[in-house]
């Protein structure tokens, strides 16, 4: 099936009382875990790629965002789930541009290093270009605090409902992410969330709200906070470690031929371990966000 409009499916959960999952892809066998995962349970889906790492300056080669819009837009459309395709997390205004083009259906600039006024500033005008071609936008007010080192400050910095509500009014913006105890990048044990604090979030302010994150938020308080009205759950370091986990363990078996280690698509196979490793750790979180079931049924294909 196309792309899902991004909105359209925020706001059949919003009727539904759950919450999409956002499981971020960083290759085809991510990609392909995820919606492994999505398919089995029947949950409409969030798909796309991490914008802060593709652009970062640091990278040895340099990313072509049409190839990972190309990619997520494949995937989406061969899913049995609507799927949307999220260009995340980008300060580079002309990389978020740019995935306007190719065809990401929702981008989120975030850059944290800039002021609030500037970046306002920034968020209006790619809200505008977004909308007129009919992609969604999420941005950031607050800062995350970082779980560990070279992903932002440590402290953070929780988000104010006052400003919220003057953000989203001056930005247009579709979607909000908020701190609201969440943390980025938490490598091991979660934390509860400031339930109080969203609530307020949520009265000031009608954009749809969302939780970066995930990897580290105590299921109960995530329940919570989706019954209050978050709309959209981010997941991505514990990805990352258990796909590195199953591909170190795959690696200590015994196998000397390449070409069973990559790309038979046997149980030699190390990007296989890696996909089923990603399916299996969707699987472990996906049912928290009540979504599970509530794909629509696929339309019959007749005799």
């Amino acid at each position: 099936m196309p792309l899902e409009d991004v909105l359209a499916m925020v706001s059949r959960a919003a009727a539904g009382g759950y919450a999409l999952g956002y499981f971020e892809s960083w290759n085809l066998e991510s990609l392909g875990g995820v919606l492994d995962a999505a398919e089995q349970t029947g949950s409409p889906t969030i798909v796309g790629f991490n914008g802060a790492f593709l652009s970062d300056p640091g990278r040895k080669s340099e990313e072509r965002i049409s190839w990972y819009a190309a990619l997520g837009k494949a995937a989406a459309e061969s899913a049995k789930v609507p799927c949307g395709l999220l260009f995340n997390e980008c300060p580079d205004d002309s990389q978020v541009r740019s995935a306007i083009a190719f065809g990401f259906n929702l981008v989120m600039p975030a850059d944290p290093a800039a002021t609030l006024e500037e970046y306002t500033r920034r968020v209006a005008r790619l809200t505008e270009l977004a909308h007129a071609r009919g992609v969604a936008v999420e941005a950031e007010l607050g800062e995350l605090p970082a779980g560990s080192p070279g992903h932002g400050s440590a402290a953070g910095a929780a988000t104010d409902p006052d400003q919220a509500a003057r953000f989203v009014e001056a930005t247009g913006v579709d979607l909000l992410a908020v701190s609201v105890g969440n943390v980025h990048v938490k490598l091991d044990g979660t934390r509860t969330l400031d339930l109080a604090l969203l609530e307020k979030i949520r009265e000031r302010t009608n954009a749809p709200l969302v939780l970066h994150g995930g990897t580290g938020i105590d299921p109960d308080s995530l329940r919570e906070a989706i019954a209050l009205g978050v709309a959209k759950v981010n997941f991505g370091t514990y990805l990352k470690q258990r796909y590195l986990r199953a591909v170190r363990v795959h690696l200590d078996r015994d196998c000397d031929d390449p070409h069973r280690r990559l790309g038979m698509g046997g149980e030699d196979d190390v990007m296989v371990a890696g996909r089923r490793a990603v399916r299996e750790a969707v699987l472990e979180r996906i049912g928290l966000l009540g979504c599970c079931g509530q794909a629509p049924a696929p339309d019959s294909e007749g005799p």
